[in-house]
């Protein structure tokens, strides 16, 4: 059977590939994409050190705090799908899931297991791009990319989408 030049996986990546570009712009660290261990899997695993230590606090001795970690689940939906763009599919048992398999990445990383963590979601919308001729996107639209023959755009980044 022939898939079309973007298949379903394709299309989750070219989604993922969005949010780590922007999540790159914002200032984040990528440190892995799709981290898996056992039976979990992490899309994006991002840090960030947004405190940049002056030279006022070094000279007072002050430490920056440790950087943030993400660990990001995207969730790449076709317009008008039937799992409200992926936020349906955020169940207990998949953010448990995330949850274990964030803590085999501190495990393994040890030097990482002190910094703040949040778990973040983001939604990003794909459409064929034939369809939008004439169409504005949505002002909401954090950010947007072509692959192929379709249009993503981030719809939503929803930092500190669940806690464990």
């Amino acid at each position: 059977m022939a898939h079309p030049p973007y298949h379903y996986p394709d299309i989750g990546i070219a989604g993922e590939d969005l949010v780590a570009q922007w999540l790159q712009s914002k200032g984040w660290v990528i440190l892995h994409r799709r981290w898996r261990y056992r039976q979990g899997e992490i899309d994006i695993i991002a840090e960030y050190d947004g405190q940049q230590e002056t030279s006022t606090q070094k000279d007072l001795g002050k430490a920056s705090s440790s950087p943030l970690l993400a660990f990001v689940e995207v969730k790449t939906r076709s317009q008008g799908n039937w799992d409200a763009g992926g936020r349906n599919a955020l169940t207990k048992q998949k953010q448990t899931k995330l949850w274990h398999t964030a803590l085999m990445f501190l495990a393994k990383y040890p030097e990482k297991a002190d910094y703040p963590c949040r778990f973040d979601v983001a939604i990003v919308c794909y459409q064929p791009s034939q369809e939008l001729l004439g169409v504005t996107i949505a002002q909401e639209t954090i950010a947007t990319s072509s692959v192929g023959e379709h249009l993503l755009m981030l719809q939503e980044y929803i930092k500190a989408a669940f806690d464990t």
